[in-house]
């Protein structure tokens, strides 16, 4: 996510309007990907991306990871992540239960994504970020300790992607973009179409140097 070609975002543009019947659509995803594109996802994966999580509503979705894949390198750094609240997944191994909840940040105008993954031995892995629709991109993921990336969104047949741009370190209201020696790679989440309620959410970290830094793959369905 250090890294990345640069899609500009008209964040200035008048939202599109949310149809009539529904009072509780939200907007914010759809306005960061081309209109034609947008429509062409399945119905599924927009309406996944467009529920207005208003006061005490949550979206959670349930189901498992199938793998998940370090290398050495992919290990250590996940490790090391623990300091900033251990975003990345600690070990490898799967399958393993999983469990994710959406709720509105009310406060920021954002969201909080929360996920709680099993593991073979010892508690479940407590995984929070918060996504917050603002700079450069339009979407930005803050994962603790001041860290966070700016997010490009791209619809792509039957999948949402989301890829990394680059990596920040926020400090109060001054922020300071890392340079691309002190990033991981390149990071893509995709959350892909399956039919009938179930979609797959692929986690990929790639190094220029190291390679593939994490692989993990899970199902899940909504609940």
């Amino acid at each position: 996510m250090w890294g990345g070609a640069k899609r500009e975002t008209d964040l200035t543009a008048p939202a599109p309007r949310a149809p009539a019947d529904d009072p509780l659509y939200d907007y914010r995803f759809r306005r960061l990907v081309p209109r034609a594109a947008w429509d062409a996802l399945p119905d599924d994966v927009r309406r996944r991306f467009s529920k207005r999580l208003a006061g005490p509503v949550a979206a959670t979705y349930s189901g498992e990871i199938v793998w998940t894949r370090l290398s050495a390198s992919g290990w250590l750094l996940a490790q090391l992540c623990r300091l900033i609240g251990a975003p990345l997944p600690l070990t490898s191994g799967g399958p393993a239960p999983a469990i994710v909840a959406v709720c509105e940040d009310r406060a920021g105008g954002g969201q909080y994504w929360t996920r709680l993954y099993g593991r073979a031995r010892g508690y479940p892995q407590l995984i929070r970020s918060a996504k917050s629709f603002a700079g450069p991109t339009g979407l930005e993921e803050h994962i603790g300790g001041g860290f966070g990336m700016a997010l490009i969104v791209r619809a792509e047949a039957d999948a949402l992607v989301f890829a990394s741009d680059h990596y920040f370190w926020q400090f109060g209201r001054r922020r300071f973009r890392l340079p691309r020696w002190l990033a991981p790679g390149s990071t893509v989440v995709t959350h892909q179409h399956l039919g009938a309620g179930y979609f797959a959410f692929d986690l990929k970290v790639t190094h220029p140097r190291f390679g593939e830094l994490v692989n993990q793959h899970a199902l899940f369905r909504d609940a």
